[in-house]
């Protein structure tokens, strides 16, 4: 049987090939460049035979793919909503690869990006052995995976977990109803367009992250910050701010006994995750805070393939 698993991102596809034991095998990761619709499902297709034929196995031989979105997977039906890859509102993604290979047999389970993550943190990182945790998943956008009681927390619909859209801040603002106002303020795009807007506030800062590509802004703003820099300050700043807000919220809603931090942003603010421990701890229930800790993910970026695997592994019984 091959297993494969394709976490799809914002901005790229990474892919792996997997043992029966959870090894990789091979590796590939490729940009979407922009692609939406179906020219971003045949990226995935593409990856997928690519990894089939690393494999070396004949068309008599099963495959078995887990693919990890980010957005909703809509259950049992292999159609997803993914806001940042266009023409995916409603796209029939399980269709299309189930299809791709029709000399082979082909199973394809689909899960979203947050309920990948928390997988693969139970199975090979910080939540083995738990069975109350939070992953705090911050990187083009912001999704939290959810174990309660051993088991992870999908929904009525598979939309739980959407923390972007947790209210922080009773202003309401137009720009919230695109992607949530925790996400507006505290995701990689929300910290990207924060600096944006002081430099238009301000266009005489004199700011270090002027002389960056809009590329290269996020991860240059933490060096900045660490530098001094006063716009870096500023937006970093209110990010751990709202880290914390929220963090307390899914402290004192569910008194897990571990909040894991993970995504592109930690990554580079994983330093920072004193401040938005004393943070969060300044509006979290008392005693719920006493018995949390916070950490940084053991799987860095591999937390959303990690699980997927794990979802091809199980044949979606997770």
């Amino acid at each position: 049987m091959v297993h494969l698993a394709l976490d799809i991102g914002g901005t790229k596809i990474s892919g792996a090939l997997f043992g029966p034991e959870g090894d990789v095998i091979f590796r590939i990761k490729r940009l979407l460049e922009g692609r939406g619709g179906s020219q971003a499902a045949a990226l995935a297709v593409d990856m997928a035979a690519e990894l089939i034929a690393l494999s070396g196995e004949s068309s008599a031989v099963e495959v078995v793919m887990g693919i990890c979105v980010p957005g909703i997977a809509w259950p049992g039906s292999g159609r997803v909503w993914a806001p940042n890859i266009p023409g995916w509102e409603d796209f029939p993604l399980g269709e299309v690869l189930g299809s791709a290979f029709p000399e082979r047999k082909t199973s394809v389970f689909i899960e979203s990006d947050r309920s990948c993550h928390i997988l693969g943190e139970v199975w090979k990182g910080k939540a083995r052995g738990c069975n109350d945790v939070v992953f705090m998943a911050v990187g083009t956008g912001i999704g939290v995976g959810l174990l309660c009681g051993g088991k992870v927390i999908r929904g009525s619909r598979n939309i739980a977990g959407a923390a972007g859209w947790m209210a922080l801040d009773p202003a309401w603002k137009e720009d919230f109803s695109r992607c949530g106002c925790f996400e507006y303020y505290a995701s990689g795009l929300g910290l990207t367009h924060r600096t944006e807007a002081f430099f238009l506030q301000d266009p005489d800062s004199g700011s270090l992250l002027r002389q960056l590509p809009p590329e290269g802004l996020t991860a240059g703003l933490f060096k900045a910050y660490e530098e001094g820099d006063r716009v870096a300050r500023e937006v970093v700043g209110q990010a751990v701010s709202y880290w914390g807000m929220a963090a307390a919220n899914l402290v004192s809603l569910l008194n897990p006994e571990k909040v894991i931090w993970g995504g592109g942003i930690f990554g580079p603010a994983t330093r920072l995750l004193e401040d938005i421990r004393r943070e969060a701890a300044r509006w979290a229930q008392p005693l719920a805070f006493t018995g949390v800790t916070f950490e940084a993910s053991a799987l860095d970026q591999d937390a959303g393939l990690t699980g997927a695997a794990y979802l091809a592994l199980r044949k979606g019984e997770v």
